[in-house]
């Protein structure tokens, strides 16, 4: 299996069959924003290629230069439960050495599916993932805060490069409305709303 850029085309394609089908509207950017940011240079879309198959994606939204937020990461329906995340996460941290890449993962308590997102937080420990001390919400959506680095980092050093993220795509309205890092752990979430921009 090798790792490669998708084409806009193949954004479009595996949106369509992976990605509408695996998140829910609150996680979910509309694709035609995936678009502009491929274009602006700001977004990543790596995928798995199984010959002439995408089989996984791994989308890398960019920050400041050796940071980015792991934005989606997906494994086709059929493909899932064999290694294929594993193997696609691998092979982004191979493509990716310089970088430390930031992720979000549902805090278990406020999902949907609790046992899921367990599973899925468990997933990302075995998989490199280091547990960050703060945690975030996008769109009234809790998230624990991963990221993959070779050393441990300090989490201001952390919430700075992950605010950095929101922040240049973000207008100061929408971020202050829609964004928290760090998110009060005392505070109820805000309402889900789909994802805007």
């Amino acid at each position: 299996m090798e790792l490669k850029k998708a084409t806009p085309e193949q954004v479009r394609e595996i949106y369509e069959r992976d990605l509408k089908v695996s998140f829910p509207p609150a996680e979910l950017k509309p694709v035609k924003n995936i678009l502009e940011m491929m274009e602006a240079g700001c977004y990543r879309p790596w995928c798995l290629f199984d010959g002439e198959e995408i089989v996984g994606e791994c989308f890398l939204w960019l920050g400041r230069p050796g940071w980015a937020l792991l934005d989606y990461l997906c494994v086709s329906p059929g493909r899932r439960n064999g290694g294929t995340g594993a193997a696609l996460l691998e092979k982004m941290r191979r493509a990716e050495p310089e970088t430390v890449v930031l992720g979000e993962s549902e805090t278990p308590c406020y999902a949907p599916d609790p046992e899921l997102a367990r599973r899925r937080l468990g997933f990302y420990a075995r998989n490199g993932a280091r547990t960050a001390g703060y945690d975030t919400e996008m769109f009234g959506v809790p998230y624990k805060t991963l990221y993959w680095a070779p050393e441990p980092i300090p989490d201001e050093t952390l919430m700075e490069a992950h605010r950095f993220i929101y922040q240049s795509r973000f207008s100061p309205e929408k971020y202050e409305r829609y964004v928290r890092i760090p998110r009060d752990g005392s505070a109820e979430p805000l309402p889900r709303v789909e994802w805007n921009e």
